[in-house]
C-alpha cells in the first residue's frame, strides 16, 4: 500500500506539535510521538498503563541515525545490518545524546529498530528523525490491535490520528541484546532469531 504525501505530511505536523499517532510498522500497528516529547509519552504511558521501566523503541528510517543512540561495536552493526530493514528490536548500550527518560535506567540501554514498512519509512523519511514508539496493545488485550476502524473506534478520544495500512500483524517483533559481546534472543517473534544465533 503506498502512503499519501498529504497524509504523511499531515501525519509529520501532528507529531511535530506534540500529537501521538497509531500507525503500521511490519509487524504490528504501535504508538508513536517525537523523539524527546515528554508530554507526548507520558500520554502513551497513560494509554498502556505502562511502568516507568517499560522500554520504548526508536524507530529509525536506516542506520544512519545508530551512532547518534547507540554504541555499537563492528561484528554486532555488521548482524543488525543484515537484519534491517525488518521485525526486529535491538537492545543497545544508549549514549549520553540519547533523553534519560528514555533509557533503560539500570542498564542505560535502548530499543532500536528499523521497520521494513512502506508507510512506516515515508514517515520517518519526512520526520527527518526517529519516532518514539511502542506496540499498541491496549490494557486488558493479549494482542496489539490490527484492525485500523477497530483502533479508530477505541482510540478516537486518546490520540490524534490512525494512519490506515490496511489489516496488522498480532506477533510481536524478534527482541535482540546487543548489551554484550554477543547477540542475545530475548524473544522470539516474527523476525528470524536463527540470523543472529552464534554458529
Amino acid at each position: 500500500m503506498n502512503p499519501q504525501s498529504r497524509l504523511i505530511r499531515q501525519a509529520v505536523e501532528i507529531l511535530q506539535q506534540g500529537g501521538v499517532i497509531a500507525y503500521p510498522t511490519d509487524s504490528s500497528y504501535a504508538l508513536g510521538c517525537q523523539i524527546g516529547d515528554k508530554k507526548a509519552i507520558e500520554r502513551i504511558r497513560e494509554i498502556r498503563r505502562l511502568e516507568r521501566d517499560h522500554h520504548f523503541a526508536l524507530v529509525c528510517r536506516d542506520l544512519s541515525e545508530l551512532g547518534i543512540y547507540a554504541r555499537v561495536h563492528n561484528a554486532a552493526y555488521r548482524q543488525i545490518k543484515a537484519g534491517t530493514p525488518g521485525p526486529y528490536t535491538f537492545i543497545l548500550p544508549a549514549t549520553k545524546e540519547v533523553p534519560r527518560r528514555l533509557v533503560d535506567s539500570k542498564r542505560k540501554t535502548l530499543g532500536l529498530r528499523v521497520p521494513d514498512n512502506v508507510i512506516c519509512q515515508a514517515l520517518l523519511v519526512a520526520l527527518t528523525e526517529p519516532i518514539m514508539s511502542t506496540s499498541l496493545i491496549l490494557p486488558g488485550d493479549e494482542y496489539p490491535l490490527s484492525d485500523p476502524d477497530e483502533i479508530r473506534r477505541r482510540m478516537e478520544h486518546q490520540i490524534d490520528l490512525v494512519i490506515d495500512g490496511g489489516p496488522g500483524g498480532l506477533e510481536a517483533t524478534t527482541l535482540v541484546s546487543f548489551e554484550e559481546q554477543y547477540p542475545v534472543i530475548l524473544r522470539a517473534g516474527i523476525g528470524d532469531p536463527t540470523l543472529f544465533v552464534q554458529g
